[in-house]
């Protein structure tokens, strides 16, 4: 009797189906907490590398802010795959974006590279949404994330390490570039942040009616 090739791979996915999948480790369990406070633990290290002011450093500094900004992806990437989703992870992982962000936004203002008035913008938002976030949870309110929202996360990634080399490198004028995408991120973060706001009014008024 011949057995069909087909029936042989059917017979093999059912198997491999019913075999119990493996437990994730403790360190995997762990990992997405150590990557998030990794990005906390750069700050202190760009924010030294920027006080100098010279171009070396200011490469250095900007390289490992897209190093951070990149572990912002693989904590959550890491917490679902090893179903290591927790609430301290859920609080630490945007603490540790707007520690990041809003650190080398204040130290970048001493040098006149950005405005005052987009960084108290910027904190302005994200202390009010931060707030309404937590009042949404209790209120036991999901308010989906507005692409805007994704849009000045995403221009920050890349403004602030061009603000950060601060000046002509390689004969691309980085600081302009840093500068105006900051400013269009800073209009996305208020387009974003009254979303935000108009979103949970509505959620909640349909929560009342309910």
């Amino acid at each position: 009797m011949t057995i069909k090739p087909n029936r042989v791979v059917s017979k093999a996915n059912k198997v491999k189906k019913s075999l119990p999948s493996a437990e994730p480790t403790a360190w995997q369990k762990k990992l997405p907490m150590w990557i998030t406070s990794f990005r906390i633990a750069l700050v202190p290290i760009i924010v030294a590398l920027l006080a100098p002011q010279e171009l070396i450093f200011n490469v250095m500094a900007a390289g490992l802010f897209i190093l951070a900004s990149v572990t912002d992806y693989y904590d959550g990437y890491f917490a679902r795959k090893y179903n290591a989703v927790s609430n301290m992870g859920k609080f630490m992982d945007p603490i540790a974006d707007k520690i990041l962000v809003t650190s080398i936004l204040v130290m970048l203002i001493p040098y006149h590279r950005i405005d005052p008035y987009m960084v108290i913008v910027i904190l302005t938002r994200d202390t009010l949404i931060g707030g309404l976030r937590s009042v949404a949870a209790a209120d036991q309110i999901i308010i989906a994330a507005q692409a805007s929202g994704k849009w000045k996360t995403a221009l920050q990634m890349i403004a602030i390490p061009a603000v950060i080399v601060g000046e002509n490198w390689s004969h691309i004028p980085f600081d302009r570039i840093g500068y105006w995408a900051l400013w269009v991120s800073t209009i996305l973060s208020v387009t974003s942040g009254i979303q935000y706001v108009l979103g949970y009014l509505k959620a909640r008024s349909k929560f009342a009616r309910n």
